[in-house]
Formats: structure tokens, C-alpha cells, sequence
């Protein structure tokens, strides 16, 4: 399956979509809420490193392509997910579509966050959900995704999901748990629309 710039993945309260420059003031907006709050970037391409949305925009396009892919990285899709009553970026998530020695240790399948102003309000959660879709969509029957171990909530919206928890790996100081998620009965039949 080929995923469209255009491509829209529903869920009930969220949509997901590919960024492109019309988004660069609520990107940046989102980027500058987690520098402020001290905020760990997590399922965001190296948003942090990046102070210009159109370098980042060239960088998550060229890791988005196998012909432009960047040396030791995996094809990967970034979405931006927004609530659909407020059309505010809430968070935002990134797909890898295979995965190499270190994203199957470590990152897996799936990396995503809640911006902090929104968090514990079950954004997590959708967001994973329709992601998983998207992972079916994409030909990945089983799903990797890993998170903090002292982070709680993220390991609810990780088993609401159906994640299997596997084990848990260090990786420099910190604990990360690894969970498995079947995508088969996964029903993807109206989620995704084309604007």
C-alpha cells in the first residue's frame, strides 16, 4: 500500500495525516510547547533537532522514500494527529515500516506522543488504535512497540490496544518495556479517506 499526502485515517476524535507546509505553524507550536515543558520528543523524526519546519519537512520526506532514505534508517511515514472538534495537533506518531537491529531492541514499529498540554485525556490511546490500522494497511501483521517502564499511562494505551507485553531491555539509563500487537482482525475498512 502506497500512503497518499493526501491520505486522511480517521478514528472517533482524531484524525491522522501526513505533515505538509500549511502545518508548519502548529508543528512548530507543538515543537515549542515540549521544549518549554522540558518535554521528552518522542514518534516525531528528531522534530528537536530541527529549527526550520522546512529542514525537518525535507528530512522526514526523504526518510519517507527508499530512494532518498538517509544511511542507517528505516522507511518511515510521520503523521500528525488532530482532534477533529478543534482541529488542534495534539500529537504525533511515526511509522516504521520494517525494522532494523536497533528499532527491533528498542524503538520499535511505532513512535508516538501527546503533546503535554493534552495528555491523559485518551489521545494516547486513539492515536495508537489508528495507527495499528495504518500498520495493517502497510503489510505489518505484528507490531512492535516499546515504551518507557516507569511511563504508566503509556503502557495503558499500549494494552488497551492489545499489546502483549514481551519483556523489558536497558538501554543507557533507562528501562524500556517491549510489547507485541497483532494487527490481523484489525478491521480497516472506513478509516481512511482521501481529501
Amino acid at each position: 500500500m502506497v500512503i497518499k499526502d493526501n491520505d486522511i485515517f480517521e478514528g472517533e476524535r482524531l484524525y491522522l495525516k501526513i505533515p505538509s507546509l500549511a502545518d508548519e505553524t502548529a508543528v512548530m507550536d507543538f515543537r515549542q510547547e515540549f521544549i518549554d515543558n522540558n518535554s521528552h520528543f518522542a514518534g516525531v523524526n528528531s522534530l528537536g533537532d530541527y529549527d526550520s519546519y522546512e529542514e525537518w519537512l525535507e528530512y522526514i520526506e526523504k526518510n519517507s522514500n527508499e530512494e532518498t532514505l538517509l544511511p542507517n534508517r528505516c522507511l518511515d511515514t510521520q503523521f500528525l494527529t488532530f482532534d477533529k472538534s478543534t482541529n488542534r495537533l495534539v500529537g504525533m506518531i511515526d511509522i516504521r515500516h520494517y525494522l532494523n537491529e536497533y528499532l527491533a531492541k528498542y524503538a520499535g514499529h511505532i513512535g508516538d506522543c501527546i503533546r503535554p498540554s493534552e495528555r491523559c485525556k485518551g489521545y494516547a490511546s486513539e492515536q495508537i488504535g489508528i495507527a495499528l490500522k495504518i500498520c495493517k494497511l502497510l503489510g505489518i501483521d505484528r507490531v512492535l512497540i516499546t515504551c518507557d517502564d516507569d511511563n504508566i499511562p503509556s503502557a495503558k494505551s499500549i494494552e488497551k490496544n492489545g499489546g502483549v507485553f514481551e519483556n523489558t531491555v536497558q538501554k543507557e539509563e533507562r528501562v524500556l518495556r517491549r510489547y507485541w500487537i497483532e494487527t490481523k482482525d484489525l478491521d480497516t475498512s472506513t478509516f481512511r479517506k482521501t481529501i
